[in-house]
């Protein structure tokens, strides 16, 4: 069988990146943040893309990258926004199961202090609560696991991730 990869969504601020590395060495993986794919190729941050034109060619750029990608025995962080775009999605799907870090709003609040800069592919008049409302939908509807994060520490969260990888 072709080693899986594990496709990490959820909101900015979620522990993607942070979550990944760890879990990549966990399962002695790769692991590829598709934010830094996306400003490598671009030469430019997240936020220097949205200046320069919108939010909507900011996600436009980020499923142009996820289709090029071919990343098998990987931990894949992937920008919040890549729920959008469903061809996107499909592709990741096929490389191994989607799991989404799910963190509450308030906690999201309280770790997030740069919303205005961070590079967050949104409406500009888009608060973080709107924004969370609807990503929380489509990060539902592509996972195949759910890991719930408040109360837990890192090393919580992988072990439940590990555990539902396990199961699945």
């Amino acid at each position: 069988m072709t080693p899986k990869s594990v496709i990490l969504i959820g909101m900015p601020g979620a522990g993607k990146s942070t979550i990944g590395v760890m879990l990549a060495k966990e399962l002695a993986k790769d692991f590829i943040d598709t934010d830094v794919l996306i400003q490598v190729r671009e030469g430019k941050t997240l936020q220097e893309i949205m200046d320069e034109s919108d939010y909507l060619n900011l996600r436009r750029i980020e499923e142009e990258v996820l289709l090029e990608t071919d990343l098998p025995n990987h931990v894949i962080a992937t920008g919040g926004s890549v729920v959008y775009g469903d061809a996107g999605m499909q592709h990741m799907k096929r490389y191994g199961p989607v799991v989404f870090l799910n963190v509450s709003l308030a906690e999201l609040t309280r770790r997030i202090h740069n919303y205005e800069s961070r590079g967050i592919a949104r409406r500009p008049d888009q608060s973080f609560q709107e924004v969370f409302d609807e990503r929380n939908k489509l990060y539902r509807h592509y996972a195949d696991i759910v890991v719930d994060c408040d109360g837990r520490d890192q090393a919580q969260v992988i072990g439940a991730v590990m555990q539902a990888l396990d199961a699945a």
